[in-house]
């Protein structure tokens, strides 16, 4: 499927809302691209987002150079329902731009991506822990038992047979 069928096939635009605010995103080459703007509104108070966007671009040249690089233009729909190319970001981009945010706001997420990126080099330590990992996760979704064994036996046969 192109990425034109696969974007006329999926939802366009959606609104997500945090600590009671909206903010926007669209799908974009395959995953779901969010607003900047909109999440500087949130996460900084800020009256004027958009200006508090260009300052810490402004005051961090990395964080411009990222921006610049690997954040596109996506287009959203506006408050006033017209759509409009909107300074946008996936997941990633999202995560690099609230490190850049002095708020209390940011705090929590900084701390589980401090977290995260703690488990993940604790697993290539020790790869038996990202099987765990994987294992409550399934185990959380809800998934059988037999059906989480099954999984983890077929990915051990996957492995030894591309190791051969």
């Amino acid at each position: 499927m192109s990425n034109q069928e696969n974007e006329n096939r999926s939802p366009q635009n959606k609104l997500v809302v945090f600590h009671d605010k909206e903010i926007r995103r669209s799908w974009y080459k395959d995953e779901w691209y969010y607003s900047l703007v909109d999440i500087v509104a949130v996460l900084s108070e800020s009256k004027n987002p958009t200006d508090y966007l260009k300052k810490i671009r402004k005051r961090d040249e990395e964080l411009k150079n990222y921006i610049g690089t690997n954040c596109p233009q996506v287009k959203m729909q506006t408050s006033s329902g017209k759509n409009r190319k909107t300074l946008s970001g996936n997941s990633k981009d999202v995560f690099r731009l609230i490190q850049s945010i002095p708020s209390k706001k940011t705090e929590p997420f900084k701390q589980w991506l401090a977290q995260v990126g703690k488990e993940r080099l604790d697993e290539i330590e020790n790869p038996e822990l990202a099987q765990e990992r994987m294992k409550s996760i399934y185990e959380q979704k809800g998934y059988p038992q037999d059906w989480i064994d099954k999984r983890l036996r077929g990915i051990a046969i996957r492995q030894n047979l591309t190791d051969e």
